[in-house]
């Protein structure tokens, strides 16, 4: 039997070369990621921690961050349950409009959230197409707490579908048909078989779903009206504080949204860490 030729390397370039590219690389995150994230919590620190804190607990901010938390704990769980029923929908029968339900899911990435912010306004604004008829029936859209959600449900739509069409596609039907076979009725096979397969990869989809959902600026901007107190989220809050030359109350709420985003990033990357096998179908964020 001969012997197992030694295994190749991964890649063919020459040693200088490769520590090239990862110089080239190390550099650009520090310039792109690091330096900015740096920066933001420099400046929000720049007068203490006392001085930052107390710009968060003013009521403007406060209110902001409480919005914030809210359009994202209400968007979250709506996009998670429309995502999983389109992904199942998608992965597990075939039917005619397949590949346009597929186009309406990745929509929102190739929309700008400005686009999809002004849309909204000119659908339920009151000179909009429904305007009179919410005006007639006391329904306020635009410039409320309805228009920041539906802005918000649209550009994160895409997330967590997008994360279980390939995980329950590569699975394939073959234990969902086995429990019907055995007598389970539809709703005990989704819980009990379809749902703990991809239920790290719904996590998964979830976290990049909220991350978005805080860090909107675009589409909420548009329909929010920006009002104090009211409509305005922590990146158009963001905004307006430094707007106002406010620098230290702008940079501490930015340091806020960065640490979010940072947790975040962080229990996205213990998923990876921990359950690379089941994301790997996933892993292209």
């Amino acid at each position: 039997m001969s012997e197992s030729s030694p295994p190749h390397p991964v890649t063919t370039e020459a040693p200088p070369i490769r520590a090239l590219l990862t110089l080239a690389v190390l550099a650009l995150t520090l310039v792109l990621l690091i330096a900015p994230l740096a920066v933001v919590f420099a400046e929000a620190l720049r007068d203490g921690l006392s001085a930052a804190l107390a710009s968060l607990t003013e009521r403007d901010a406060w209110s902001a961050i409480r919005l914030t938390l809210f359009v994202a704990a209400v968007s979250v769980p709506l996009n998670a349950i429309v995502g999983l029923a389109a992904a199942w929908a998608i992965a597990k029968f075939d039917f005619r409009g397949k590949a346009v339900l597929i186009t309406l899911i990745d929509l929102p990435f190739s929309v700008s959230p400005v686009v999809a912010g002004l849309a909204l306004v000119l659908l339920y604004g009151s000179h909009g197409w429904l305007g009179v008829w919410l005006q007639a029936h006391e329904l306020k859209i635009v410039f409320a707490f309805p228009g920041l959600l539906l802005a918000t449900l649209f550009i994160t739509f895409p997330f967590v579908a997008r994360e279980l069409i390939p995980v329950m596609t590569e699975q394939g039907r073959a234990e969902e048909e086995a429990a019907l076979t055995l007598g389970a009725s539809g709703w005990h096979m989704f819980r009990t078989v379809t749902l703990p397969n991809v239920h790290w990869a719904l996590l998964y989809g979830v976290l990049l779903c909220n991350a978005r959902a805080m860090g909107e600026f675009g589409a909420v901007a548009v329909i929010s009206g920006k009002i104090r107190g009211q409509t305005t989220t922590m990146p158009i809050m963001i905004e307006m504080l430094y707007n106002e030359y406010l620098s230290v109350a702008a940079f501490s709420m930015a340091a806020l949204l960065a640490a979010l985003a940072l947790l975040t990033l962080a229990l996205k990357s213990l998923l990876e860490w921990r359950h690379a096998d089941l994301l790997s179908a996933t892993r292209r964020h």
